[in-house]
């Protein structure tokens, strides 16, 4: 039997060449990733919806406990087709396929779709792209005080942090977005690209095969983006040009030319990649999502960290540890402030003293953080009335 992956404690891009950049507007900087040594026995198709909303529920099929329900917007599902041989394979394609029961009323419809993931054939999978990271997001700490302690009210001693809600936009929003996508030129053999808005890392997305990419390059406005891009997006500045110049005193033949390219290309990969350090440089948190065949699929999450950059994503690892899919969330500055409040808390067991100790900060200042994060639910009328009142004082 072959080796299990190990659960992922960095994203490599080992086996990946990063290619000059293209900018849209000034704006939108896309960098193309090419993989050279391709593999055929793993291959992802877009699967489309075109729903207005989806309910997922998370352990297949209860639909009457909201507990378990997942609800977003998901306009496509992806189809992982592979071979357990090293065989190549084909892309299921565009083909119909039931995919969960349809409501439709006059103005809207709604999919109600079993697991994030779910196995259709021997060798065939449907998952929700990105949303198998997202709702792993979502259900942290979601079961709410693990302790009975008297500041918390009743429901979130009964039901915890339910529901819990994250706001998110398309990349529809994204000013520009949809045209560097279709203005851009796709490379040979380009498996991924980096996205930035106005330089900061709003997406990274990779998959296993060129055609594949080629497939779903498009879809990439369908996918959610934090509010930070809707705002780089409309209140832009021009982008700084990134020029790699080539040192013409040292190129006197064919070899000296191919060695200034290959240095330049060096440049590039390095640039772009210590621009894309708040996820590539960072440790992350993996956790198992579903093994088949050699691969596996992990969801992560970086160490969160105030005052960086936070990304989620989920990601397909092949057994000797190459990256075979990868798609990424940039959380926005509130979302991984609520996050690491959460994490805070659930650390100090709830307590809220000791969980102001741990932040340095005083529990009336404690509770005015967990009001303005949106948790005040989570507490007690009286505990936030008496926190209002010192803060008048």
């Amino acid at each position: 039997m072959s080796k299990k992956p190990p659960l992922l404690s960095r994203i490599p891009l080992k086996g990946l060449e990063v290619a000059p950049t293209q900018v849209w507007r000034g704006v939108v900087r896309l960098v193309p990733l090419i993989r050279r040594k391709v593999r055929n026995d793993l291959r992802l198709a877009i699967r489309s919806y075109g729903d207005d909303y989806a309910f997922v529920s998370r352990d297949g099929k209860d639909w009457e406990d909201p507990d378990s329900i997942y609800c977003s917007y998901v306009p496509h599902g992806l189809v992982v087709d592979w071979s357990d041989d090293g065989s190549p394979v084909a892309a299921y394609g565009m083909q119909v396929r039931k995919d969960g029961k349809v409501i439709r009323d006059a103005s809207s419809s709604v999919r109600l779709a079993h697991r994030m993931v779910k196995r259709e054939d021997k060798n065939r999978l449907r998952m929700l792209p990105l949303h198998t990271a997202m709702e792993g997001f979502l259900s942290l700490y979601f079961g709410g005080p693990s302790v009975a302690w008297s500041e918390y009210s009743r429901h979130a001693l009964s039901y915890g942090l339910s529901p819990r809600i994250e706001n998110t936009m398309s990349g529809h929003a994204i000013d520009g977005l949809a045209d560097a996508l279709r203005m851009f030129e796709i490379h040979e053999g380009q498996v991924g690209v980096l996205v930035f808005v106005e330089d900061a890392l709003a997406s990274a997305m990779v998959v296993s095969h060129p055609a594949d990419y080629f497939a779903l390059h498009r879809a990439l406005i369908e996918d959610f983006y934090c509010d930070l891009f809707l705002w780089a997006g409309c209140f832009y500045s021009q982008v700084a040009p990134l020029e790699f110049r080539m040192n013409e005193d040292a190129v006197t033949s064919l070899t000296d030319l191919r060695e200034e390219l290959n240095r330049m290309k060096g440049d590039w990969s390095s640039l772009y990649q210590s621009m894309a350090d708040g996820i590539l440089d960072r440790e992350v948190t993996s956790t198992s999502r579903y093994r088949f065949g050699p691969f596996h699929l992990q969801q992560f999450m970086t160490d969160l960290q105030p005052r960086q950059e936070n990304h989620l994503g989920e990601a397909i690892v092949r057994n000797d540890g190459t990256l075979e899919y990868l798609k990424t969330y940039r959380l926005s500055h509130a979302q991984a402030r609520r996050a690491y409040l959460l994490q805070q808390l659930a650390a100090q067991q709830w307590n809220l003293d000791a969980t102001a100790g741990a932040l340095n900060c005083s529990r009336k200042q404690l509770i005015q953080r967990l009001e303005k994060a949106g948790f005040g639910y989570l507490l007690q009328k009286d505990v936030l009335r008496e926190a209002r009142k010192q803060r008048k004082k």
